[in-house]
């Protein structure tokens, strides 16, 4: 026996209100199940103990004989026949589920969940495997109970999980009701924060299987490679190292259009060199763009440039030796 029906309050572990109708009643029995599913939360005894009280809440609230008997207080110490059905360990949750919901025998009605489906033969009754034999069935009018193959090895309890959304520069401006499909399914409305930025990461609580948290990293980016950051506007620009030695003039892409750089003299990588006023705009507000510096060496050189890197090399050891002691 799991806990008896003199300690639990059946319509309260499934968090509804008395005399829901079957479909709530399915509803409700889902959620939780998934909420506390011990190979969902990590074997914690915890879950497995509220795991064994929604399922027998749902066994006796599902059967008419014994949700009367429970009403009336007919049985003291708990209704007849609610066994522990993970006695001997838990069934792998979705196998769990589609064998109480997701099969229909020939001729039933919609309302009756039934551990059978009319195209698929039932499995011999000495499976064997004790976690299905006791498991809880509504069972009602013309159905039948048989027995289940034993279910796969048990699932790993899933970690946090992320997904990218991707937005446009003005609904990273000024917020946007985006609504999404997560990767098991789950369909969420988010409410992004107005001045949002590129890499920018949100968290929905409590949302994976498992109680884990999902993330969307969010990706405000042009085509031109422009990355908003509230009203900034970042973009990285790769120069060859003699530009950046040298100096140079470059084209860069604003979001109002292109441009004309002039790149300093011995710019390093990680240089930052800004143009006002090409940031986003709200109302009076304007940002400016970030130019950020990145020296690109080349992977493949002819003889002629590998010649000139070889005497530039030499003449920087040249240098280095020359220089006063103090000064290294």
């Amino acid at each position: 026996m799991v806990e008896s029906q003199g300690s639990l309050d059946y319509w309260g572990v499934l968090g509804l209100e008395p005399g829901a109708d079957a479909v709530a009643l399915k509803g409700a029995f889902r959620d939780q199940a998934r909420r506390w599913h011990p190979d969902l939360n990590g074997s914690d005894p915890v879950a497995e103990e509220r795991f064994k009280q929604v399922n027998e809440a749902y066994a006796v609230l599902s059967d008419p004989r014994k949700r009367r008997i429970w009403e009336e207080g007919l049985v003291a110490g708990g209704v007849a026949g609610v066994d522990d059905p993970f006695a001997n360990g838990f069934p792998n949750f979705e196998d769990y589920l589609d064998r109480l919901f997701g099969r229909v025998a020939a001729g039933g009605g919609d309302e009756d969940p039934v551990p059978y489906r009319a195209d698929r033969a039932p499995a011999p009754a000495d499976s064997g495997d004790s976690r299905w034999n006791n498991a809880p069935s509504a069972v009602g009018r013309g159905d039948v109970a048989t027995t289940a193959p034993p279910p796969p090895p048990p699932v790993v309890a899933a970690s946090d999980q992320e997904t990218v959304l991707e937005l446009t520069p003005d609904q990273a401006l000024a917020g946007s009701r985006v609504e999404l499909e997560l990767a098991d399914g789950l369909v969420v409305e988010v409410n992004t924060p107005a001045l949002a930025g590129d890499g920018w990461r949100l968290r929905l609580a409590g949302v994976s299987a498992g109680g884990g948290d999902h993330f969307l990293q969010l990706r405000v980016r042009t085509e031109e490679g422009l990355r908003i950051d509230g009203l900034r506007v970042l973009y990285p620009l790769e120069l060859a190292p003699a530009d950046a030695v040298l100096g140079c003039q470059v084209v860069v892409p604003t979001l109002e259009g292109p441009v004309r750089l002039r790149v300093p003299a011995g710019s390093s990588s990680g240089r930052l060199l800004r143009l006002r006023g090409r940031g986003l705009r709200d109302g009076e507000r304007c940002g400016d763009q970030l130019v950020e510096v990145r020296i690109v060496v080349p992977t493949e050189l002819d003889e002629a440039e590998q010649a000139l890197y070889r005497r530039l090399q030499q003449l920087a050891l040249e240098r280095h030796d020359a220089s006063p002691p103090a000064n290294r």
